[in-house]
């Protein structure tokens, strides 16, 4: 029996490490203010919303009542979809290790890629509306110094300050092991190409 290519190896190595998703926050929402000794904040995994500290998400849903945000609800269609999308791309990713050419290995990196976009961009999306679908009959109403209503949407990315809060919004330990598995399936791909020059 052969042993098994390193290519292999590391491509369903790097596929499995994806199953981090279903332990680890992918994401985390901070919001700091003088008023909260103990920042307030939320991690986002791929299934449901967490407090980071006890009743935040609701200290969170009370705050955003006065200012006409929505509710952070208790979940969204993406957190029944992206599990099954892992999962998927979990299973044929150890698939393509175990079966197909290396050059495969590429094509799975490829898709998860788009299909990580297409995540992000969702969650921009959801950010947006969040923060600019205002209740019209809110209690307290900000505007922009040019008259236009004040927008609350979190970065997407990164820090910025809203009214008199800082918010936070950095990937987590989840989105380190889609991550740092993504890069070994392209890792694959090159040692399954030099793989090939030596059999050759």
């Amino acid at each position: 029996m052969h042993p098994m290519k390193k290519s292999k190896i590391t491509m369903i190595f790097g596929a499995l490490l994806l199953l981090g998703l279903f332990v680890f926050p992918l994401w985390n929402i901070t919001l700091e203010a003088p008023q909260y000794p103990t920042p307030l904040g939320m991690d986002i995994h791929i299934n449901k919303f967490v407090d980071s500290n006890e009743f935040d998400i609701k200290n969170i849903n009370l705050m955003n009542h006065y200012v006409g945000m929505q509710y952070i609800p208790k979940t969204i269609p993406e957190f029944k979809i992206f599990p099954i999308a892992i999962g998927v791309m979990v299973f044929l990713g150890v698939l393509i290790g175990f079966k197909a050419n290396y050059k495969w290995f590429l094509g799975w990196f490829v898709f998860m890629s788009i299909l990580g976009i297409i995540g992000m961009y969702d969650f921009y999306l959801w950010e947006y509306d969040y923060g600019h679908n205002l209740d019209p009959k809110a209690i307290m109403k900000f505007t922009n110094p040019d008259g236009s209503i004040m927008g609350f949407q979190p970065p997407l990315f990164g820090s910025k300050d809203i009214l008199n809060f800082k918010a936070h919004s950095y990937p987590k330990l989840g989105a380190y092991f889609m991550f740092v598995g993504m890069m070994l399936t392209v890792i694959a791909f090159f040692l399954g190409k030099k793989e090939l020059k030596t059999t050759n």
